[in-house]
């Protein structure tokens, strides 16, 4: 018999969080993204760092997708 599937447990990020995901999903460095949201390349760096932590994760790529697979951000089409 199979084990019944583990809850995904709530993940509640902030808005930076979000914007530096969305971001990373279209492709941007944390340079550029520094330069869209007015912010150092460092804090954008802290935020995905912090979206990884809470998402599970280590780096950028897997945070954007496990962000996506929840629901949290929705895919970047061209």
């Amino acid at each position: 018999m199979p084990t019944p599937a583990k809850p995904i447990p709530a993940v509640r990020l902030s808005p930076r969080e979000s914007a530096c995901l969305h971001w990373a999903a279209a492709g941007k460095t944390s340079w550029e993204t520094g330069r869209i949201l007015d912010i150092s390349e460092s804090t954008v760096n802290f935020h995905l760092r912090n979206a990884s932590r809470k998402l599970q994760v280590r780096g950028r790529r897997a945070a954007v997708a496990a962000a996506i697979r929840r629901g949290l951000l929705h895919p970047i089409t061209a």
